[in-house]
């Protein structure tokens, strides 16, 4: 089961998910501006995942003019339809509109030092996320984040807009730089945070971090306590969830109980699978646990979503 996070990192590596079919792309650079990519996919498996943000600030001291920022997203509940354009159509993508495919939206945005320069000219530099859009943090990271309302719509307009030519050139400048804003602010100064993740400067740090995520994401149905998860990764138990925080915006705990209920909503409405069994599945020793867990996360109840 692939999740947004793998996505992500395929956006990276400039691959896809064999699983997924490639339904619309759009690429443009606009001159003097930034290098966006939209990919629309088709997923042919189960999509249990929230949308996700990542936020990847490539620095060497060594080769300033190939120091690059670069925001990815990956979202779901969307919908294309290859006959019309959503330019064209009436509906607005989402889980209301009647197009064929519900998709994997997947959003890269490229800048450049040079082009990031003009937000820091004659700026005195004075937090974290100055020093990253003036390239002067002094080591490379990827931020993980969940996507607020903001960054969903933008994303979602350069989806559904009508417009061409220059004024398209100018509407998704506007939306690029609401992205550009919104993604740093989920850059928190380090003196904010009350600790240092210095280990997360080292690409096997991030790697043990990343890897508990995909544990967590394999217990879904087993439950694992952090004491287990940190000897599986073979990490300190105050790293682990202080790295897993910062890294992904959440708790080990949060996170995991959203990916349960996540995945309890695909079973309960696109498996019509009962409430007793997808209790079961998910490891809750009694239907009223579960039950309880189900209202907290999604505000109704179980069998409200039973087809």
């Amino acid at each position: 089961m692939v999740q947004t996070m793998d996505i992500l990192k395929m956006a990276q590596r400039g691959t896809v998910d064999p699983n997924m079919d490639l339904l619309y792309q759009k690429e443009q650079q606009i001159p003097g501006s930034i290098h966006y990519n939209i990919r629309r996919y088709y997923a042919q498996h189960p999509w249990v995942a929230d949308d996700t943000g990542m936020l990847v600030y490539h620095f060497n001291p060594a080769k300033p003019k190939e120091n690059y920022l670069e925001l990815r997203y990956c979202t779901t509940g969307n919908k294309y339809c290859a006959e019309k354009s959503c330019a064209q159509c009436t509906e607005l993508p989402t889980l209301h509109c009647s197009g064929k495919h519900q998709t994997v939206d997947v959003f890269t945005f490229h800048f450049t030092a040079t082009f990031l320069h003009q937000f820091v000219h004659n700026v005195k530099l004075s937090n974290r996320k100055d020093d990253v859009l003036a390239f002067k943090h002094p080591n490379a990271f990827t931020k993980m984040f969940p996507l607020c309302n903001r960054k969903r719509n933008a994303l979602d307009a350069l989806l559904n807009h009508s417009y061409s030519g220059s004024l398209e050139n100018i509407f998704v400048n506007a939306k690029v730089h609401e992205l550009l804003l919104y993604s740093l602010e989920c850059l928190v100064d380090e003196k904010e945070e009350g600790f240092s993740c210095k280990f997360l400067a080292d690409e096997s740090g991030r790697e043990r971090i990343y890897q508990a995520r995909e544990i967590l994401l394999k217990h879904i149905g087993d439950p694992i306590t952090i004491k287990e998860l940190s000897r599986k990764v073979a990490m300190n138990e105050c790293y682990l969830k202080k790295g897993f925080k910062e890294v992904f915006g959440t708790t080990i705990f949060d996170f995991y109980q959203q990916q349960r209920m996540e995945h309890a909503k695909y079973l309960l409405y696109e498996k019509s699978l009962s409430v007793t069994d997808v209790s079961a599945l998910l490891g809750y020793s009694s239907i009223s646990h579960f039950s309880a867990a189900f209202k907290k996360h999604t505000g109704l109840k179980p069998c409200e979503l039973l087809k």
